[in-house]
């Protein structure tokens, strides 16, 4: 009789500890854009990282698309092994001003596409690293719509875009948050730059994108600790209740 009561400790340990990995498996399978924050009118480094969420096949191409309402004059590439990087420009509607000269065509798609021998596999991930700049002034966010695509001729379409107040889509893009440049940036437009020109503007979002990485990092072990903890309760009142039943008897 004493091992219904324990049969059924031991079953909702492991329905608590499921709860909490579920609940925190779904932010980890999307594509996203890390660091996911940047400051207005300066330049950044960022990852678009790729989870292969296919238990049958691997990813081999990837497609972003920049928003053209909002133009990014300079967009760079960072050499991946295994992927070859193709950058696609479009004509303005109407020029933007970077650095006094007038820009008339923006980056509007990086397609990378995997090399014979190359995919990220099911239970791998891949990210894709890019500068940015300058970063719009007049915008809070800047979303990347993108395709991935399988092997198998499957295509992720991550292009529903979050609205507040609703429930997060199935399929969302990738979001690039904007915030207010710090107080003394002047326009936030000529400090960034020029580190950018000179390469020591990746320096700085590097370091960004590392603390950023740190703190998923700690979420994820935060999560873990939790599972260990509620299965390690369990395990105690287990061994406390066959204790004291052995006592007992």
């Amino acid at each position: 009789m004493r091992s219904l009561p324990t049969r059924r400790l031991a079953a909702v340990a492991l329905t608590a500890a499921a709860s909490v990995v579920a609940l925190a498996g779904p932010a980890f399978a999307h594509v996203t854009v890390n660091p996911g924050a940047a400051a207005q009118g300066g330049y950044t480094a960022v990852d678009f990282r790729v989870p292969n969420e296919s238990d049958t096949a691997g990813t081999v191409k990837l497609e972003v698309n920049l928003p053209l309402d909002h133009p990014l004059a300079s967009v760079r590439t960072l050499p991946l092994p295994g992927w070859t990087a193709a950058v696609e420009k479009a004509k303005l509607d109407k020029p933007i001003k970077v650095h006094g000269n007038d820009v008339t065509e923006a980056v509007s798609k990086i397609t990378w596409t995997a090399d014979a021998g190359t995919k990220i596999a099911p239970g791998q991930f891949q990210e894709f690293r890019v500068s940015l700049g300058p970063l719009p002034t007049d915008t809070d966010s800047l979303v990347f719509k993108t395709l991935q695509t399988y092997d198998n001729g499957d295509i992720a379409r991550w292009i529903d875009e979050s609205k507040d107040g609703q429930p997060e889509p199935a399929k969302p893009a990738p979001v690039l948050k904007l915030t207010k440049a710090a107080e003394g940036d002047g326009h936030g437009v000529t400090a960034s730059p020029a580190a950018g020109a000179h390469g020591d503007s990746s320096d700085h979002t590097a370091a960004s994108g590392d603390a950023k990485s740190s703190d998923s990092t700690a979420r994820t072990l935060g999560v873990v600790g939790i599972v260990v903890g509620v299965i390690g309760t369990a395990v105690g009142v287990l061994g406390l209740r066959r204790k004291n039943g052995g006592s007992a008897s």
